[in-house]
């Protein structure tokens, strides 16, 4: 296993992404139609926050979503916007940074997705999904 091989070479390139005028209706249609559970939030091409699928749940004040269709009800939605639920403080790495460094600032951290910033544009976002894929493939 190569540990100096840059993030990029692993990274989702094709960014679905919300901005703070998003709604909380829209960023979970995101999240189902694509099958995801992390989502920049972004102004211009700048990250300004994440959201997660897990983030959705918490305002939720449901026990677990709806089983048919994996929703939450939309009268919760309409309590909050997209910026008060968001993690604000994101963590980021480069392009560059190694796959090894990200899977340690995953493992420590805690986290499950880390966007990709390069010159303070966002160009990516990795997951541990992403990792273990990558890992799974080396054996």
């Amino acid at each position: 296993m190569r540990e100096h091989k840059a993030i990029s070479t692993i990274m989702t390139k094709n960014i679905i992404a919300l901005t703070r005028e998003d709604d909380l209706e829209r960023a979970e249609m995101l999240f189902n139609r694509h099958k995801i559970k992390h989502i920049p939030v972004v102004s211009g091409e700048a990250i300004i926050g994440m959201l997660s699928f897990t983030d959705l749940m918490r305002i939720s004040f449901a026990e677990t979503p709806d089983e048919e269709n994996n929703s939450v009800e939309s009268v919760v939605y309409n309590m909050f916007t997209i910026e008060q639920v968001m993690v604000k403080d994101v963590v980021t790495v480069t392009s560059q940074t190694t796959i090894k460094e990200v899977a340690q600032i995953l493992a420590e951290r805690e986290f499950h997705a880390l966007p990709i910033v390069d010159g303070g544009v966002l160009i990516g976002i990795v997951t541990t999904t992403d990792l273990l894929n990558y890992f799974i493939k080396q054996f």
